[in-house]
């Protein structure tokens, strides 16, 4: 059986960047793994070319980036590439490694913004109406995992990781630890509400048990793995297989879309984006601004149902 090959160390201006976003910007551990594919991509591409990351030139990251679409990659990922670039060059630059950043001289690529899939709100029903028909403390779990998700606009880390003390003693807000350590006030629906109380009577069953003794968690949603907590690929995976069950595409369901079908449904029904945006806990109302495709059909359906020449022969 043949063994797979440890990655080469990552050369060493790479590393103390990536310690750097740790320690100094403390960046979550995904970010700072999604960087660390980036840039061993990266210095892969200019190991071939025998150079080192920190010793390319314009031209040599305009080739890395143009081998990047040859190979099929998405305009919006090869821009993520060329970001993590530019913070990488940037601090080289700081660090006096380097007296000049090659990176201001390239342009992004161009690309379009994707609108956010969502589910409709009858496919979400849908869905919790599955989740309602799963037996015993799992099957409770994962109500209460989909109303609160539903129910606030959660990424998915925020909602696996949450503690015990983020819901209040009513169970009707959240207080949810974001992006940049940034605290938000996130208020639940009744439906929410009711099903995290009737989930806290069976939430003992996910606690390991030590010399016979339940252990204590932190967390919400606590789990027996080294986590502590429930993974995200496993609430993804029960969320495909509730999909599954309610009769709906699975490749069109996951936690992501769940937080757009939130935002779009709420902004669907007289949200604001000032309040989306909080809600959300996007730092910039441009990130909001995606959903506003929800606004415009609305305001065509107000158009077409208020505005008196819109009416079957309102201009006799």
């Amino acid at each position: 059986m043949s063994r797979r090959r440890p990655a080469p160390p990552l050369p060493r201006h790479v590393d103390a960047f990536l310690e750097m976003m740790s320690g100094e910007r403390g960046a979550a551990a995904n970010t700072v793994e999604s960087y660390r594919r980036d840039l061993e991509k990266f210095s892969a591409f200019l190991a071939r070319r025998s150079k080192a990351p920190e010793g390319a030139d314009p031209r040599l990251i305009r080739k890395y980036l143009a081998s990047l679409v040859d190979a099929g990659m998405a305009s919006r990922t090869t821009a993520r590439h060329l970001s993590v670039l530019r913070q990488f060059f940037k601090f080289l630059f700081s660090e006096r490694v380097r007296d000049d950043d090659p990176c201001s001289q390239i342009d992004s690529p161009r690309q379009g913004r994707p609108l956010p899939k969502f589910l409709n709100e009858e496919e979400v029903g849908r869905l919790l109406d599955a989740a309602r028909l799963r037996d015993g403390a799992e099957g409770l779990r994962l109500v209460a995992l989909l109303e609160v998700l539903y129910a606030a606009g959660l990424r998915v880390s925020e909602l696996v990781g949450l503690p015990v003390s983020a819901l209040s003693r009513d169970g009707s807000i959240l207080i949810v630890r974001g992006k940049g350590d940034k605290e938000r006030m996130v208020p639940l629906s009744e439906p929410a509400t009711e099903a995290l109380a009737v989930y806290l009577d069976v939430r003992e069953h996910f606690l390991s048990k030590r010399g016979g003794r339940v252990a204590p968690s932190a967390f919400l949603f606590p789990s027996r793995g080294k986590d502590g907590h429930l993974t995200r690929a496993r609430f993804g995976q029960l969320l495909k297989e509730v999909a599954v069950d309610a009769g709906i595409d699975p490749g069109k369901v996951s936690p992501h879309v769940l937080r757009h079908s939130f935002a779009s449904h709420l902004l669907a029904h007289g949200a604001d984006l000032r309040s989306l945006q909080q809600m959300l806990g996007h730092a910039d109302i441009s990130t909001t601004q995606i959903y506003t495709h929800v606004l415009d059909e609305r305001l065509k359906q107000l158009v077409n149902q208020a505005h008196p020449l819109a009416r079957v022969g309102g201009r006799g």
